[in-house]
């Protein structure tokens, strides 16, 4: 249940609607109220001769058809603004990267302002009686009025300038390094992390199955975990956050069998029709690569921005040198009771660096940055086996730039940033020192 709840909380958090509408509802409650303390007399007469609106009835329909007829036509072109940019962004960077427009809170709020503005005029509006009709003219909400079309010309000249900084690739790129690194700290552990059982206590054991279909988005662990402890029984998930589970197909083994594991499971798990990134740290990287994929497609062709992708993917893999990554084994009274599938470092790497690879074949400018990145990344990191990950990586890089790269000279550079990765890894910075 935690899991669905999460997952509720977290869409809920990516819609766009939320806070215009949230908006919207403050400029009419705010609208009412303030009409409310126009009609009980309590404003002094001489705020209400110095500072506050005092035209007639005439005028202040006037006023507030103008400013609703300008809010409501200027959130009709920042909404085609939106539309036009999220287009760009699609063509250019990748339609999974439209989330970072759509839960902008600069967007939200602005549209927000403006809609809130012509609702808020609206409602006053309704209330302003001529002499005819009984002479009412709500002062202090016609002054707010005022300063909410003031408030709006601020806010549009805030959006222009916003939105064009937002479809820079780069800022979508530090945006999407941004998430990286935080998923980075939300899978980190200072823990001490329990060993993987062995592969041979699950030879005997029963699977189950799920009917549904959809991405892995949350997992409830402690939940699954105590459900199992109390059966004394212990769970291996065959699937972790980010992979699709399809339907009919085993999620998990389970040793001893007890009835009600595919109803706990089912419980413990949210499913959705797209990756998140909340538990699943290659999202993020994926993001990232996607956008240097497309650079490097014939029709954009633009390897400056694949460049940039590497050094966000290198300076991630440099904070997760000092860290810790999580087995997901969880024990329960010294006895393993769940085993999730873990994130390792070796699939970090692959997630990072396969597909920019191969997709630079022939190109020794992306090539060489890889290897450079590979250079700095290894100085940061101590662990052999990941050190072993990076060196695979780089005799893969090398091994595609003798076959593509037809020019000598640049096959030369890419062999010397290869020779100084393996300087790097066999004596530290200090090997380098002739080659700087």
């Amino acid at each position: 249940m935690k899991a669905r709840l999460r997952k509720v909380l977290h869409d809920f958090g990516e819609k766009f609607w939320i806070v215009p509408a949230l908006l919207v509802c403050g400029g009419i409650v705010s609208a009412m109220s303030l009409v409310q303390v126009d009609r009980s007399g309590i404003i002094p007469a001489w705020l209400l001769e110095d500072w506050l609106y005092n035209g007639g009835g005439t005028g202040a329909r006037t006023l507030l058809g103008a400013v609703a007829s300008s809010t409501i036509g200027v959130a009709g072109t920042v909404f085609s603004i939106t539309i036009a940019a999220l287009s760009l962004a699609a063509g250019q960077m990748g339609p999974r990267l439209l989330r970072n427009f759509t839960r902008d809170r600069g967007n939200q709020i602005t549209l927000g302002v403006f809609l809130g503005t012509f609702a808020y005029s609206l409602v006053v509006l309704r209330t302003v009686r001529s002499e005819a009709e009984g002479a009412f003219v709500p002062h202090l909400s016609l002054s707010v009025a005022i300063a909410l079309a003031l408030l709006s010309v601020a806010t549009l000249v805030y959006f222009v300038g916003h939105m064009s900084n937002r479809i820079n690739v780069d800022t979508v790129i530090e945006l999407v390094s941004n998430d990286l690194r935080n998923a980075i700290v939300r899978l980190a552990t200072d823990k001490e992390q329990h060993e993987t059982p062995p592969d041979e206590i699950w030879l005997t054991a029963t699977p189950i199955f799920d009917s549904r279909c959809g991405y892995l988005q949350h997992i409830d662990y402690e939940g699954l975990a105590d459900w199992a402890a109390e059966r004394r029984t212990a769970m291996r998930l065959l699937i972790r956050p980010g992979n699709y589970v399809f339907p009919g197909a085993p999620i998990a083994l389970i040793e001893p069998h007890v009835e009600g594991a595919d109803r706990a499971i089912y419980t413990a798990t949210a499913l959705g029709s797209r990756q998140a990134g909340a538990d699943d740290v290659e999202f993020a990287v994926r993001q990232l690569v996607e956008v240097a994929v497309r650079a490097l497609s014939p029709g954009i062709n633009d390897p400056f921005t694949a460049i940039s992708v590497l050094d966000r993917l290198g300076a991630s893999l440099c904070e997760v040198a000092r860290l810790r990554l999580p087995t997901n084994v969880i024990v329960r009274s010294n006895r393993c009771v769940l085993v999730v599938p873990s994130v390792d470092y070796e699939g970090l790497t692959d997630a990072s660096f396969h597909m920019i690879r191969q997709n630079a074949s022939g190109k020794p400018s992306v090539l060489i940055r890889m290897l450079q990145v590979l250079t700095s990344v290894a100085g940061c990191e101590r662990d052999l086996v990941r050190v072993r990950s990076l060196k695979r990586h780089a005799g893969l890089v090398l091994s595609d730039a003798e076959r593509d790269v037809p020019n000598a000279s640049d096959l030369y550079d890419v062999r010397k940033a290869h020779r100084e990765f393996e300087r790097m890894v066999s004596g530290g910075p200090t090997a380098l020192l002739g080659t700087l």
